[in-house]
């Protein structure tokens, strides 16, 4: 479907592109929430009568944005979850969580769709993701997540958290490397006994 956008929209276009795009996504986003229109003669001329009206709400938003971004960046995102043995939370973080967070804390609405977090977080520990306030205005941000505030403050200061299950497979770890340097050691002391 061919549409007008009324908006930038990252990944698609500026405002006044005209874009090809499915008709699902047209039909279930784009023109219900008034980011694009029809492409038609008569929406053509209406988009360009309308444009300078746009145009100042993108500017009006994006300022908005900007006055955001302190708000946004100083944000202290830290959330206890339950989590088992291993580090493995009961459930995930997700991006309506964060989003929730970040109205409560810094007072800023910001949809789900906004925070550009990939995938929802399933462990303990610190992650960074990012917040898009507007297309052109994406605040990077940490979110912390751990079972106490004990552990919160481990994770701000850069401390590496370590549980059961896993405690043992590091120190299996590095009893398998230790091994491993002991015969090459054996081996190099054995080639310098040969050489001799």
């Amino acid at each position: 479907m061919k549409v007008i956008l009324t908006e930038k929209i990252t990944k698609l276009g500026n405002i006044g592109d005209t874009v090809e795009v499915k008709t699902g996504f047209a039909r279930n986003y784009l023109l219900p929430n008034g980011k694009a229109m029809r492409w038609t003669r008569e929406n053509v001329a209406l988009f360009e009568a309308k444009k300078a009206e746009l145009q100042a709400r993108q500017d009006a938003a994006k300022k908005t944005a900007e006055s955001n971004v302190d708000a946004v960046k100083n944000a202290k995102l830290y959330m206890i979850r339950q989590a088992g043995d291993t580090g493995q939370l009961y459930g995930s973080v997700s991006t309506r969580d964060i989003a929730r967070m970040l109205k409560e804390i810094a007072g800023v609405n910001v949809e789900s769709a906004q925070v550009l977090l990939g995938s929802p977080i399933k462990s303990i520990g610190a992650f960074d993701t990012k917040i898009a306030l507007h297309p052109d205005v994406i605040v990077p941000v940490k979110v912390y997540v751990a079972q106490t505030q004990d552990e919160i403050e481990a994770l701000v200061a850069g401390k590496v958290l370590t549980f059961g299950t896993k405690k043992v497979e590091e120190s299996a770890e590095e009893a398998t490397e230790a091994k491993a340097e002991e015969k090459v050691a054996e081996k190099a002391e054995e080639k310098a006994a040969d050489a001799e």
